[in-house]
């Protein structure tokens, strides 16, 4: 059970979606993008630090609270989820969990406030599940390094502040697998920070995906986030919270699919009956509304850990692999359900199928996922 200020941050969350968020969902969806005083507004509310400390004018909440408040914020628009989680999870948290005290002071309090959004840039054209075979480099020249290469897939590429940005740092010549890599703070206004075109996607439309290249881009020295040569273990890290954000952002796709597809069932008639009376479209609510809860449940057990103290690799994992398959199995029911009606975009379940789609593979694949949790199972044995 949540605690009466859990309720209270999920009741926010959920007003706020409900006003400022799902009216406008369709259309930004159709546009190809939401505009950026969202971010400003969700930072008004501190929802763009639910796990920045409050000395640095975030929320400082716990792991639950911040995912339930990412389900709320999900059920009503993924894409703006998913702008959420990036720079909560996996940007502001590797600058709290390994930035100097100049960067986080740097940082962390316009990334708090809404005045600062934050990407991550892992992955490239050839380096997707195999992350670490990625080829942008750094070099040093003199007291500074210059950056080159292209990243694919940066969620908020064209639209950041500020990019935690992986790259190699060991030499062509000397290659040190996933130990020749380090992560560095990229401002974007920098000279040789080049965002390419938005991506043209499947689902998630409204979120800025794109790819990213380094033109002999020049950093002072301490713009190397933690230490070098430890920047895919610092990744590894901030991609076990960043699931946990992809785990909620499915639970909220699938909850709304859930909610769409009862209110439909019991207002649309065949047959002279309303399609709930049916006993095979009540087996598929009913399967429907257990994943969603199985999944929130799982995620929560995983938060609770995390908060606990457990790193929660493979609960995150878990979660993750379970909450994404749910929400594509949810959403590919309602749209069974919904019938034709399911299929158009006049109806808000095929959106929510193709949002839901692409949690399967981001941030990790279900194949990853699954190789995680299994090595997991035997580690220290």
């Amino acid at each position: 059970m949540l605690t009466e200020t859990q309720r209270q941050i999920q009741t926010l969350a959920r007003d706020f979606a409900a006003e400022h968020l799902a009216p406008h969902s369709a259309r930004w969806d159709a546009e190809g993008a939401f505009p950026r005083d969202v971010v400003a507004r969700l930072g008004e509310l501190g929802f763009m630090g639910m796990l920045v400390p409050e000395e640095y004018e975030g929320l400082g909440l716990d792991t639950l609270t911040y995912l339930v408040a990412l389900e709320e914020i999900a059920a009503a628009d993924a894409a703006v989820a998913v702008t959420l989680s990036i720079h909560n999870s996996i940007a502001a948290g590797m600058i709290l969990a390994f930035g100097s005290d100049a960067q986080k002071a740097r940082w962390l309090k316009g990334m708090a406030k809404g005045a600062v959004l934050g990407a991550f840039a892992l992955s490239e054209a050839d380096a997707g599940s195999d992350a670490a075979s990625l080829r942008a480099q750094a070099r040093r020249v003199g007291t500074e390094w210059v950056l080159s290469g292209t990243k694919a897939w940066v969620t908020n590429g064209g639209k950041a502040d500020v990019v935690v940005a992986l790259v190699r740092t060991d030499t062509p010549e000397q290659r040190r697998g996933v130990h020749g890599i380090s992560a560095f703070l990229v401002p974007t206004a920098t000279p040789g920070y080049r965002p390419g075109k938005p991506e043209d996607k499947l689902g998630l439309r409204a979120s800025d995906t794109r790819a990213v290249t380094f033109e002999d881009l020049r950093l002072p020295g301490d713009a190397l986030l933690g230490e070098e040569g430890k920047g895919f273990a610092h990744a590894m890290q901030g991609l076990d919270r960043g699931r946990l954000g992809v785990a909620a952002q499915a639970v909220g796709i699938a909850r709304r699919a859930l909610e769409h597809t009862v209110a439909y069932c019991a207002e649309r008639r065949q047959f002279e009956r309303p399609l709930r009376e049916f006993q095979g479209v009540q087996f598929k609510l009913a399967d429907m509304a257990v994943r969603v809860e199985a999944a929130r449940a799982l995620l929560w057990h995983a938060a609770l850990r995390r908060d606990a103290g457990d790193r929660g690799t493979m609960y995150g994992s878990m979660a993750k692999l379970f909450a994404s398959e749910a929400a594509m199995w949810v959403t590919t029911q309602a749209i069974q359900l919904f019938g034709g009606y399911g299929y158009m975009r006049d109806y808000p379940v095929e959106k929510l199928f193709r949002d839901a789609k692409v949690t399967e593979i981001y941030e990790g694949t279900s194949e990853i996922q699954r190789i995680v949790v299994s090595r997991e199972l035997y580690a220290g044995r």
